[in-house]
Order: structure tokens, then sequence, then C-alpha cells
């Protein structure tokens, strides 16, 4: 049942998480009521499509792969989909079981992946990574490596009514997703004796660098950061930093370029995030980065994340905090969750829909000041 903004039944929804997701949905629907103004427009998602990418169509509709994951992920994916369905958004979900419990022969994995591969894009919870078992390999990871979801995008932009130490930030924090150290690449060479290696190669470094260009480029970006530790990892990082000055000097001469060490840029993120406008990191450092970046507008809650690659998309938080805490209590802050979905209907380009929700879910969050604990709301219990 379709309901207005103000109807009765939205206040009857008395946890933040619930409220949130419900104001937001009953926004969506009502289209007009929703004004637009320059903090709202940097809030809406900022995805950029790929030439090749499969995506499933049936009817007139779009089939989604659904992954809920493990802690508050079955929680926020169920609030997407009572958005969408209020919404009249002409996306179905195929929803497929993927968490942290190994099956035998893992099949789970393998029809999660024959899933995605058929509808071409997937919306993602959190899926908890064993670091116990040192045989447990990420299921994140391997996702990526599957699906050869070689860039992650994060869009770190500043809520008025969230409260923080800086303002006015508008981020874009693009990382290489395929290799480094991240790739768990590591053994025991003798008893106490470990070798982790980090393997990067020109192939992957020269696409999330033009990737990030044309990112850059697409949303009228003035300057890229690279990240780097190129003073003492010469060779790796130093062929990281010598091809994006290459590419940027010969194919992108009208963008600004400039280069920081790893350890600066994460003083100088908490410092002066001012600062930065497109960052480009190899897949370590991008991930402390992309951390440091959500913590200064409002923490996990508030980001989505995209993993992108040449045919295939999977959307998911910011930050993969799986949430266990918080499951079952509707406290959890569905911001990120509603974002990542935002982001997904750019991709599918279905825009009118994307911008409806983003502009329903910062009218919930600045002009209705409804807010999850960790974003400064009061904790209804």
């Amino acid at each position: 049942m379709l309901f207005s903004a103000r109807h009765p039944l939205v206040r009857l929804f008395r946890t933040p998480s619930i409220n949130l997701a419900v104001t937001s949905r009953a926004l969506a629907i009502n289209k007009q009521c929703i004004p637009k103004n320059d903090d709202m427009y940097r809030f809406r998602s900022h995805i950029l499509p790929q030439k090749k990418a499969k995506i499933a169509r049936y009817g007139g509709r779009h089939m989604v792969t659904l992954l809920a994951g493990d802690g508050i992920g079955p929680e926020m994916t169920n609030h997407v989909r009572r958005i969408f369905m209020h919404a009249d958004v002409p996306v179905d979900f195929e929803k497929v079981r993927l968490d942290s419990n190994i099956q035998p022969l893992d099949a789970d994995m393998e029809y999660a992946l024959l899933s995605i591969q058929r509808n071409g894009v997937a919306l993602k919870g959190n899926i908890e990574t064993k670091f116990v078992d040192p045989h447990y390999t990420s299921r994140n990871v391997q996702l990526r490596r599957c699906l050869d979801l070689y860039a992650n995008v994060l869009h770190c932009v500043s809520v008025p009514s969230i409260p923080s130490r800086h303002t006015g930030l508008d981020i874009l924090v693009i990382r290489e997703n395929m290799e480094g150290e991240y790739s768990g690449l590591e053994h025991e060479a003798e008893k106490g004796v470990v070798e982790s290696l980090k393997i990067v190669t020109r192939k992957n470094i020269e696409r999330i660098a033009r990737f990030a260009f044309d990112y850059a480029i697409k949303y009228n970006r003035k300057k890229v950061t690279a990240i780097h530790k190129a003073n003492i990892q010469k060779l790796a990082d130093g062929l990281f930093l010598r091809i994006c000055q290459k590419i940027a000097e010969t194919e992108y001469p009208q963008l600004r370029f400039e280069t920081m060490i790893i350890d600066n840029a994460s003083m100088q993120l908490v410092s002066r995030p001012q600062q930065f406008d497109v960052i480009i990191s190899p897949n370590l450092y991008g991930n402390v980065i992309s951390n440091i970046a959500c913590g200064l507008i409002g923490g996990a809650g508030v980001v989505s994340g995209v993993n992108i690659g040449p045919e295939y998309a999977v959307f998911e938080t910011g930050t993969r905090g799986r949430g266990t805490e918080l499951a079952g209590k509707n406290i959890g802050n569905p911001t990120s969750f509603i974002r990542a979905s935002v982001d997904m209907l750019k991709y599918l380009g279905l825009d009118s829909y994307a911008n409806f929700i983003s502009d329903s879910l910062f009218t919930v969050l600045t002009k209705r000041n409804i807010h999850t604990a960790d974003i400064g709301g009061k904790q209804i219990i």
C-alpha cells in the first residue's frame, strides 16, 4: 500500500533504522515535494557505467542478484526491497545465499557467481572474513577476482546534518581491486617464517589509472591524487607511480595530477581533507584511505561502495563491517545500503528512480533530521 510522507503510519515505525528506511520510501513516492539544492546534488550517485556491461532485462524489468550476507545484511537489504516496491522501481531480485559459512565443495559461491554472471549486477551485504583460520579465503576477494571487478569506488560527501569535524567534503576514492598485498598471496616458508607476496602488473595499473582519470573527466573533477609508498617500495609502487604520471601527462593534460605518500596522505586526510578531489590508490592503501574517508563524513553506515569491472558490478556498503551485534535490533543505519541501491540504479540507467530515492534519503537526513544512533540520533529501546 502506498502512503504519503505525512501519513501517520510513518510515525509507527519507532526504531531509527526502520524509520529512516520507511520515511525514505514514503518520500520516494511523493516526488513533487522534494527540494533541490547543491548539497543534495552532490549527494546523488556518481557511477560510471561500463560499455561492455552485461545487464539482464526481462519484460522491461531488470534482474539483480541479491546477496544479503552476514550480520545486519538481511535486514538492510529488506529495507531496500521495500523502498523499491513502494517506489515502483522496475527491478526484481534473485536472492542467493552467500555468507561466511563454508559449504561442501563451496556450492554457494559457485551459485552466486553463476547468478551474477547471468544478471550482470549484484547488491551485496558484507560477508565476514574469518581471520582465525589461515586457510579461509575471503569471499569478498573471491567475488572480485572471479568477476574481474578491478575498480572499487567510494563517493565520500558531507551531509550537512550529520555531525563531523569537517564540512563541505566531496571526495572520490578509486582503489585498484585485483592485486598487491591485499591478494593474500602468502605462505610459511618454514616454522616461524612467513613470506607475503606483492604482485602488481602494468596491465592492471594502466586500466585503474584510465578508469580514475575518465571518472574525473566525466564528473568535472579538477585534480587526481595518486597514493603510493614508492620511496620504500621502489619497484612495485614505483611502477604504479610512473604509469599514473605518464598517463596523466600524455592522455589527460587537462587534469591536475599530484602524488602523495600513504603516511602523509593519511595525516592530510584527517587534518586538511578539503584539498582532495579524486584519489587513486593501490589495493591495500586504498582500503586504509577508504575507511579514513568514511570516518570523516559519519562512519560506516553512511557511505556506499561499488566493485566494478568490464562486464559486472557488485554494489555494497563502503566499509565492510558486518554489524553482527546490531542484527535483529532494528537500530542499524540503512543509509549506506540505500545509497548502494541508488548507485546500482544509476548503473542500470534508471537515473530518475536513483535521483528520486537519493533526494528522498537526503531529505530524511537533513530536513527531517531522522538519524540512527551512530550519526547523532537517539536510540529508541
